[in-house]
């Protein structure tokens, strides 16, 4: 095979990438209007299924995964963008604990370095205004298993799960094998004698770093 016709073949991979990049972008707007229109109704758990896929992130020869790939933190100047959905640490009981949430930003402050974002899983939409090192950012890539192995969370490590319907800390049970796979994770569940959950399937995109919240 040539060196022009992998150049052409590579051309192709790329765009087709960022085809699909492009498909999620115009899938989660139109996730987003429909919710602050109040026009998101039964069709919203298949809505979610749909956004619930990463693209696979395929670099070249010697790359490295790129911030937001799976365990890759983001940069120190990333500022997440208007609509995007991130984990932040809110107190949201009387004793003031901090717990984890799903939020949606709705706008950043560069003069205070704070967020304000509205809570996805209350009806309300709570609405909260955090510092930066309170807003997780979730990834917007998944990393191969077989080409990027570094990228992953590695069992027993400690994370936010998201999915389903709910937000707590877990552990790795197995991390994904093949591009496709899910991660399994025992979530925290002290009706469990031994405190964790059955393993549970969650997709890459709502499985991110963990921040420990402050207790008092």
């Amino acid at each position: 095979m040539s060196i022009f016709t992998t150049s052409c073949e590579d051309c192709i991979l790329w765009k087709t990438l960022d085809k699909m990049a492009e498909v999620r972008f115009l899938l989660e707007e139109r996730w987003i209007v429909a919710r602050i229109s109040s026009l998101y109704n039964a069709s919203e758990t298949t809505q979610r299924k749909v956004l619930m896929t990463l693209p696979l992130w395929i670099g070249k020869p010697g790359d490295k995964a790129p911030p937001l790939c799976e365990t890759i933190p983001a940069s120190g100047d990333y500022v997440v963008k208007l609509g995007d959905k991130v984990v932040a640490l809110v107190v949201k009981s009387v004793d003031g604990d901090e717990q984890c949430i799903l939020a949606g930003v709705v706008c950043y402050s560069s003069a205070t370095d704070k967020y304000e974002v509205d809570d996805m899983d209350e009806e309300g939409e709570e609405r909260h205004i955090l510092s930066r090192w309170k807003i997780i950012p979730p990834p917007q890539w998944k990393a191969n298993p077989e080409a990027d192995p570094e990228a992953l969370f590695q069992k027993r490590k400690l994370i936010v799960a998201l999915y389903p319907q709910t937000t707590c800390h877990a552990l790795i049970h197995t991390p994904p094998m093949q591009p496709q796979d899910d991660y399994s994770v025992l979530c925290e569940d002290t009706s469990y004698a031994d405190g964790s959950s059955l393993p549970l399937n969650v997709a890459q995109r709502y499985v991110v770093a963990c921040k420990e919240p402050k207790k008092r």
